[in-house]
C-alpha cells in the first residue's frame, strides 16, 4: 500500500536528523531497483554530461546513487583524475560498490556537511539529489568551500511543476517536496560566493502505460519519504486512475520534470 503522504504532502523539515534518515532509508530500500527504473534520472543526467569541462583531476558526485554516472565520469576523466562519489544512503553506496567498485571512492555522508578538506576539488556533479536537502543554502556553501578557486559545479535540480500530473490524479496541491524556484538557486548560490551562477530551466516530460508504472518510477528510485498517515483504499487509487487516466496522450500516462540546471564557477 501508499501511504497518502507519499504522493501528496508537503514534508516538514523542522526535524532536519530525522529527515535526513528518513531520506537515507527511502533511497537505501530503493537502491537494489535504481538503475532500471531511473529513466527519467538518467535522461536528465545527459544535460550534465553535455556540460563537462575537457579536463578534471579531481571530482566529486554529489549524490551519487548507485554510482553509474560517477563511474562513466571516471571513465570520461582517466586515471589521471581521482573521482569520490557521496550518498546519504548507505545502501545506495553498497550497490555502487558492489556495481562499479574501485573506479571511485565511495563516501557516506550529508551533501550540507561534508567531510571533506577545503578546496580538494576542481569539479563537483550533481544530478537530482540537492532538492532532498532541507539547508541549500548549506548545501551550495559546502560546495563551494570544496571547490578550488575557479573550479565548477554542474547541478541538475527540481523546481515547482515537478510532477504535477501526480498531484492532479490524487486531487492534493502538491507531490513529495515543495521544490524551490530558479531565482531561490541563484540567491543562494551567490551568497554561498560563486563569483559566476548561471540557472537554465527546461521541461523534461516521460510517459508510463499506467498509474502503476508511474508510481513505480517514482517509488523504484527512492523518491518517497514515507510518514504516518492514512492509507489509500483501492477507491482512493480508482479514483486517481481515472483522474490521471483524462492527462493521457497518445505516448501514455505523462510525468513532468521542471528541470533546473546550475553551472557555478567558484
Amino acid at each position: 500500500m501508499i501511504t497518502a503522504s507519499t504522493v501528496t504532502e508537503p514534508i516538514d523539515h523542522t526535524d532536519a536528523a530525522d529527515w535526513r534518515a528518513r531520506v537515507a532509508h527511502a533511497f537505501s530500500r530503493a537502491a537494489p531497483y535504481y538503475a532500471r527504473r531511473a529513466k527519467a534520472q538518467r535522461a536528465m543526467a545527459e544535460r550534465l554530461l553535455e556540460r563537462l569541462p575537457r579536463h578534471a583531476d579531481n571530482l566529486l558526485d554529489l549524490g551519487c546513487g548507485p554510482g553509474d554516472l560517477t563511474a562513466e565520469l571516471a571513465q570520461y576523466y582517466g586515471e589521471n583524475c581521482t573521482v569520490s562519489g557521496l550518498d546519504l544512503a548507505p545502501g545506495m553506496l553498497a550497490e555502487a560498490r558492489k556495481r562499479h567498485g574501485a573506479s571511485a571512492i565511495w563516501l557516506c555522508a550529508d551533501a550540507a556537511d561534508l567531510p571533506l578538506p577545503s578546496a580538494r576539488f576542481d569539479l563537483v556533479v550533481s544530478n537530482l539529489a540537492i532538492q532532498w536537502s532541507p539547508d541549500l543554502d548549506a548545501v551550495l556553501g559546502e560546495i563551494h568551500r570544496v571547490l578550488r578557486p575557479g573550479g565548477r559545479a554542474l547541478i541538475n535540480t527540481l523546481g515547482p511543476g515537478t510532477l504535477d500530473e501526480i498531484g492532479q490524479a490524487w486531487a492534493r496541491p502538491t507531490a513529495l517536496l515543495e521544490f524551490r524556484d530558479a531565482d531561490h538557486y541563484r540567491r543562494s548560490a551567490h551568497g554561498a560566493g560563486f563569483r559566476r551562477v548561471e540557472v537554465s530551466a527546461h521541461t523534461e516530460r516521460f510517459h508510463y502505460p499506467d498509474l502503476s508504472a508511474v508510481m513505480a518510477s517514482i517509488k523504484g528510485v527512492g523518491a518517497q519519504v514515507a510518514r504516518a498517515g492514512a492509507r489509500l483504499s483501492r477507491a482512493d487509487m480508482a479514483r486517481a486512475t481515472r483522474r490521471y487516466e483524462h492527462l493521457r496522450t497518445d505516448a501514455g500516462l505523462p510525468v513532468s520534470y521542471h528541470l533546473l540546471s546550475l553551472d557555478l564557477e567558484r
